[in-house]
């Protein structure tokens, strides 16, 4: 198989993500000695901030030509926002990192996309940004081994450290697309439109109007609301059980998830024949079994093994929102506006949830939180069932 420079790109670009993720709330619990209701409230108050930008973010996508140049700086920034945790985990360094790194958090995903949109067409898209999920979980599996590797011989400050490493092949691959290659105007969902009058990239109430982006943002929000807290709740259940071992099954979590997260991704490329929705069925539905099962879940074998589930939703679910918006938005001209609005509810649903999880675990345990996780995911299955039409083509 030959591996062209968006493949590296995408593969890098989780090794920097992936080498901070869960890791800095595992952490905080472990190392730093804050408690659940206290990460998931710091986490929650950053994250608000820094996810309403992601529609600003967006717009700026939208407008600029510098894509390329836009991951690398954003990928070094992350870095350091990861090293100044763990050098001064106090609540100000904490909170002004999380919200940098939160409003990261709109630049890498939506800007691939939008560079692939602007190397492919439409016939072909499906197939490019299913390879491009593909190369995101193999990076994510390969950085939670290294790091569980390393957390576990030498400290759970690695992840911090390696990160840079992964930035500067990142900034490699991304200098190897051809800046030429990348047509901007189709980046943005101008494909097949009459560009004498191209539409401006648009402002955040544009969007207002288009009811089918309306019912997957609402579904995507009560998505992140059931599946963010998730993993994190995983990983310190394993970590408060297994100590001195914490970057290990944090890093067995995520290589699980990662495995089944494959070959979703890789469903996707043929997401024109199967069509969107039953793939969006089957994430939500994928999701409300992952928080059930671990509401039974006695061992940490169970709850390792309830992370195969991961693959399935999350994997899913993230896989297809970029082929989803491509949909809706085609001829709009508002693509990555629209991914930016949609990251800001989905990043509200996702905080939100982080704080009431945390909540609720200080107060009752474990499993009444998944319980009530599972509880949310039941409602998105439901409102995606009712309320969610076919975007793809034809089949």
């Amino acid at each position: 198989m030959r591996f062209d420079a968006l493949d590296r790109l995408n593969f890098f670009l989780a090794d920097v993500r992936g080498g901070l993720g869960p890791f800095v709330g595992v952490f905080l619990f472990t190392q730093a000695h804050w408690s659940q209701a206290e990460i998931g409230a710091v986490l929650t108050v950053s994250g608000l901030v820094g996810i309403a930008a992601h529609p600003a973010v967006g717009a700026f996508i939208d407008r600029t030509r510098a894509k390329r140049q836009l991951l690398v700086v954003a990928s070094f920034v992350l870095c350091g926002c990861g090293l100044a945790i763990i050098h001064a985990p106090s609540i100000p360094v904490v909170v002004a990192a999380d919200i940098v790194m939160a409003t990261l958090g709109a630049v890498f995903a939506p800007t691939v996309a939008a560079i692939t949109l602007g190397l492919y067409g439409r016939d072909r898209l499906a197939e490019r940004l299913g390879r491009n999920a593909a190369f995101d979980r193999a990076g994510n599996i390969f950085i939670a081994g290294i790091v569980g590797f390393v957390g576990v011989l030498a400290s759970q400050t690695a992840p911090f450290y390696l990160t840079p490493i992964f930035a500067a092949l990142a900034a490699r691959a991304a200098f190897a697309i051809p800046a030429e290659a990348i047509d901007h105007n189709r980046a943005r969902g101008l494909e097949d439109v009459d560009l004498a009058h191209p539409p401006q990239p648009g402002k955040l109430r544009d969007l207002l109007h288009y009811r089918t982006l309306l019912v997957y943002a609402a579904a995507a929000a009560l998505f992140n609301f059931a599946n963010a807290p998730t993993l994190s709740l995983i990983a310190q259940k394993l970590a408060s059980e297994n100590p001195g071992f914490e970057s290990g099954v944090t890093s067995a979590a995520i290589i699980l998830a990662q495995l089944s997260t494959i070959g979703m991704a890789l469903i996707v490329e043929r997401a024109d024949l199967i069509g969107r929705k039953p793939l969006i069925v089957l994430a939500f539905a994928a999701l409300f079994a992952r928080d059930l099962a671990c509401v039974f879940a006695e061992t940490p074998l169970h709850l390792l093994a309830a992370q195969l589930l991961d693959g399935v939703g999350g994997g899913l679910f993230d896989a297809l929102l970029p082929l989803v918006l491509a949909d809706i938005m085609r001829g709009t001209g508002h693509y990555s506006l629209a991914r930016g609005g949609l990251g800001f509810v989905q990043g509200v649903g996702g905080a939100t949830s982080l704080s009431v999880a945390g909540f609720i675990v200080t107060s009752v345990g474990y499993a009444p939180t998944f319980l009530a996780l599972a509880a949310v995911a039941l409602a998105g299955l439901a409102l995606v069932l009712v309320a969610m039409p076919e975007t793809g083509p034809k089949r």
